[in-house]
């Protein structure tokens, strides 16, 4: 498989054609950086340092320690000193000129981009997609999960002369985030996973998550949808674009029939209609990732990659880290679904924990955030449902999932309560069992991984 993250030629006169800049220090429209970097303590030698303004810290204020390495900076206000040998830019914005710089080298590049989102699977599927194209393909894609109005525009500047596809993943908190990133990328094709309610304190309504996710649809003219998502489908009642559609319940142009789901993968007939099917071994757990799976195969058929091509790519995924792992703790399978968690995929996850369980089954469950007005209703449905399902025991990590802990607890079910990840993981630590099957899953900012960071006897989850 091709994967790239050297960087084209940026010259200064790219940049100032991109940014609209004025170099204030420093010479030569030859110059060509070898990179762009917005971290002082990751920069290489020769790369372009662009400093951001956040919320918590100001990219100028490192500009100095950044210059030891790189070649040049780009700033909105200019050093008082020069530096000997330093090439230094002004610009009015430097998160806009980083925007601009990335969207300049795509559209020089003039090479197909594929944009993936969705609320749940987006970096699965993104990497699914690049694995499958990448068998034919030189393919650049996001670093990580690198997909906001920061981190696109930041991989995209990794794009190298070799480079002949693109693959990136689109994430939204809020409307017009989708919009803004197409602006940018401007992608041919497009994928949208699912639609659920995730970062609903900044949408607002279930309704602004998929108008937000369909903002896609003004930018591509072919996009791969689930037919089984039939809200998600509703919303393309006016596109005109090619729509290729994936599933497993519902009619379909790409589904899996004949499905087998095993406890580390599953294994199922991929069928592309016309009598074209191959017989697919996935490395990763969970039908939501034969979902995934199928949607990146709608992507392989549009760009006629082979159904065995299509399977080496599929069949070589290994699976993203932190997003159900398994892994052994004590004995015990562990399901470690860290990264993060909304109501969708939580529900998903607990399906998965009660499909593998053997002995007891139990839930390490933190808050689900960013639902707003939505989440304590959301955490009390969790509670309720999971009330009725073979679970043992229940951890509840934070003030919102205590919320569901006691509706669990008050249909029968034994729970603990936890403040934070490391207090669950003593509480675990103390109840865990050989054979025990635990799903240890929450919001990034719970930090759920640390539940998994023991050292006690052979049990070193970490």
């Amino acid at each position: 498989m091709f994967e790239t993250e050297v960087m084209g030629t940026l010259t200064i006169e790219d940049i100032i054609k991109a940014t609209g800049g004025r170099v204030v220090y420093g010479n030569g429209n030859s110059h060509a950086f070898t990179g762009v970097a917005i971290d002082s303590r990751a920069i290489r030698e020769g790369e372009l340092f662009i400093a951001l303004r956040g919320s918590k810290y100001d990219g100028h204020d490192f500009l100095y320690k950044a210059l030891e390495k790189g070649s040049g900076a780009l700033v909105n206000f200019p050093p008082a000193e020069p530096l000997r040998g330093k090439i230094i830019i002004y610009v009015k914005n430097t998160l806009n000129a980083l925007q601009d710089i990335a969207h300049y080298m795509r559209m020089r590049s003039n090479i197909p981009v594929i944009g993936i989102t969705g609320t749940n699977g987006k970096t699965t599927t993104k990497e699914l997609i690049a694995s499958i194209l990448g068998t034919r393909y030189r393919v650049l894609k996001n670093t990580g999960n690198l997909n906001n109005h920061i981190g696109l525009p930041l991989s995209l500047t990794k794009l190298g002369d070799e480079d002949e596809m693109i693959v990136l993943e689109m994430g939204a908190s809020a409307q017009g985030d989708i919009k803004e990133l197409c602006g940018i990328a401007v992608p041919d094709y497009g994928v949208v996973t699912n639609i659920g309610p995730g970062h609903l304190e900044g949408f607002g309504s279930i309704e602004a998550v998929r108008n937000t996710k369909l903002e896609l649809l003004d930018t591509v003219k072919g996009v791969a949808v689930s037919a089984d998502d039939e809200f998600l489908m509703q919303g393309l009642s006016m596109y005109h674009g090619k729509v290729v559609t994936f599933g497993i319940e519902n009619k379909a142009d790409i589904f899996a029939r004949d499905i087998n789901v095993r406890d580390r993968g599953s294994d199922f007939l991929l069928c592309l209609g016309a009598g074209r099917e191959v017989e697919i071994n996935l490395k990763v757990p969970g039908t939501f990732n034969i979902y995934n799976t199928l949607a990146a195969a709608s992507m392989g058929a549009i760009f006629n990659i082979d159904l065995q091509s299509i399977k080496a790519g599929i069949e070589s995924f290994k699976g993203v880290p932190m997003r159900l792992e398994i892994k052994e703790l004590f004995g015990a399978t562990v399901i470690s679904d860290v990264y993060n968690a909304n109501p969708a995929s939580m529900e998903e996850a607990v399906k998965e924990l009660v499909r593998l369980r053997k002995a007891r089954a139990i839930a390490v469950l933190g808050d689900m955030l960013e639902l707003g007005s939505y989440a304590q209703e959301a955490h009390r449905k969790l509670g309720e449902w999971m009330s009725k399902l073979p679970i043992d025991i229940f951890i509840a990590v934070g003030p919102l999932m205590a919320e569901a802990e006691s509706l669990f607890a008050e249909k029968g079910g034994q729970s603990f309560r936890a403040a934070t990840a490391l207090e669950a993981g003593e509480i675990l630590t103390g109840i865990c069992r050989e054979d025990d099957t635990v799903l240890v899953k929450g919001s990034r900012g719970m930090g759920m991984e640390k539940v998994l960071q023991t050292n006690k006897g052979t049990g070193n989850a970490v």
